[in-house]
């Protein structure tokens, strides 16, 4: 076998790798030492930009199978018959920390799928909790600085975290969530992904509905206490990114079985709350789950930053027969990510291999740019429309309209008859067994009693009364337990 040759950016060989050209033996550095320059210069570019949020992440790729009809509601090309399989790369995530964040640690979860299908990339964006803490995208910037590190003391403080949340009693029903058992997954295969929004279903004649997606895991939900992810976050901070490479090394392939929701959209105007508010829930005895199909993870990428950190998901990339919805925090997020990437990665980012579909052609306009790898042929017009057998639009929507009407503004959502940002919250705590209740509260007052500001703590202690007496009453128990310590 024939010798490797190591060679410069440029191509041409290496002859010292292990010393730098200088001035005689033992004299300066020669700025000609061009392998020297070039290896420095490159080093110092290495890192792009880190996901302000989700920066902390873990992937593989894997198939979806359709295993239920459900050409009803969708006209999607990869969901239109059983047995049809997928090509799919998912991205688990931590929100709150840096790229250098410990995996054990009681945040949610990202759970960011791409569908490699034959009409295009089909992104869903979502989390390992059906809900959110708000309701309307001009809050994220104030949320997510409120979580992360303090400018001044560069670490979380719980005044900020419970501060922003004291002026966001939507916020009740998440916390409930984060605070409770499943606030730590004790590994990413062992949690549930949702697509948290809501999202637009249209069939071939032309039919809407609206759909939650629920992916339940196959290998059933396990979780942490805090003291199990102080321990294991001290024996390796990496915890679940180990357990997730070395599960699917060992093939044993983790998977999840997708269900939906379905709300015929004339439903929606007449629901009892708002069914396009990301911080509650469709009740499963008003929409039941009706099953999908099957993802399965099944290969690790060979490059993390390649393919992990060079990964973008955005939730305006649809395909015909899926479409948006009302969703204020979805309307958001169909700008945000993708601008996202175009800061962290350039705006060809979909060129790279992970970004860029399987077997769908892709052909448009777009030229140029850093990075562009797609730039077409002496022969390729870049405008349209035009006489030379361009690509031409097809003047078939993916999805079906949305019905709008009355005046532009900065308008609070209509309530409907049963919208309250506590109710959700105090359902979910009144369905918790005495022992989870007993963690719950002491998951909240532990961060609670560490706030400053009385009337911070007062505020919040107002929303767990709002939500269920008995749950207001224990946790103000327990925080003013703690302070009197």
């Amino acid at each position: 076998m024939a010798k490797r040759v190591l060679t410069t950016e440029s191509g041409a060989p290496v002859a010292d790798n292990q010393n730098s050209a200088t001035a005689g033996v033992g004299g300066p550095i020669l700025l000609q030492d061009q392998h020297l320059l070039e290896k420095l210069a490159r080093f110092n570019r290495e890192r792009i930009p880190e996901r302000v949020v989700h920066a902390r992440g873990s992937g593989a790729y894997g198939y979806f199978e359709v295993t239920d009809d459900v050409t009803g509601f969708t006209s999607a090309d990869f969901l239109s018959s059983v047995g049809k399989r997928t090509e799919t790369f998912l991205r688990f995530s931590t929100v709150a920390d840096s790229l250098g964040g410990a995996d054990a640690v009681r945040d949610p979860r990202g759970f960011a799928l791409k569908f490699y299908t034959d009409e295009g990339n089909y992104d869903l964006v979502g989390n390992n909790t059906p809900v959110f803490f708000i309701k309307d995208p001009i809050k994220f910037p104030d949320f997510i600085h409120s979580q992360k590190r303090d400018p001044f003391t560069g670490k979380q403080e719980p005044d900020n975290v419970w501060d922003f949340w004291a002026h966001a009693p939507e916020a009740t029903h998440q916390v409930t969530w984060l605070m409770g058992d499943r606030g730590i997954p004790a590994s990413y295969r062992h949690m549930n992904g949702y697509g948290s929004h809501t999202y637009q279903w249209t069939n071939a004649e032309g039919e809407a509905f609206f759909v939650k997606y629920h992916f339940k895991t196959n290998q059933g939900v396990r979780s942490l206490s805090a003291d199990q992810a102080a321990e294991l976050v001290g024996k390796d901070a990496n915890s679940h990114q180990t357990d997730l490479l070395q599960a699917i090394e060992r093939g044993v392939n983790p998977s999840w079985t997708l269900h939906v929701q379905v709300m015929p959209a004339a439903e929606a105007a007449d629901y009892r709350f708002n069914p396009f508010d990301l911080t509650k829930v469709w009740p499963h005895s008003d929409y039941p789950l009706q099953r999908v199909g099957r993802l399965v993870l099944d290969r690790n990428p060979d490059n993390v930053f390649a393919e992990v950190e060079q990964a973008a998901f955005s939730p305006n990339n649809f395909v015909p027969g899926i479409g948006p919805s009302p969703d204020k925090m979805l309307q958001g997020r169909l700008f945000a990510y993708a601008d996202a990437h175009r800061y962290r990665l350039g705006v060809n980012h979909t060129h790279l291999p992970v970004n860029a579909p399987r077997t769908a052609v892709v052909d448009n306009y777009g030229r140029d740019g850093l990075h562009a790898t797609r730039n077409g042929s002496r022969h390729d017009k870049n405008y349209e429309p035009n006489s030379y057998a361009g690509p031409a639009q097809t003047d078939a929507a993916l999805a079906a309209p949305l019905a709008i009407h009355g005046w532009t503004g900065t308008h609070e959502v209509p309530a409907h008859t049963k919208d309250d940002d506590f109710f959700q919250a105090g359902e979910l705590f009144r369905l918790m067994s005495e022992d989870e209740k007993g963690r719950l509260v002491a998951n909240i007052a532990g961060g609670l009693s560490q706030v400053t500001r009385d009337d911070v703590i007062e505020k919040n202690l107002a929303h767990f009364h709002a939500a269920d007496a008995d749950y207001g009453k224990r946790v103000e128990e327990a925080v003013r337990a703690l302070r009197e310590d």
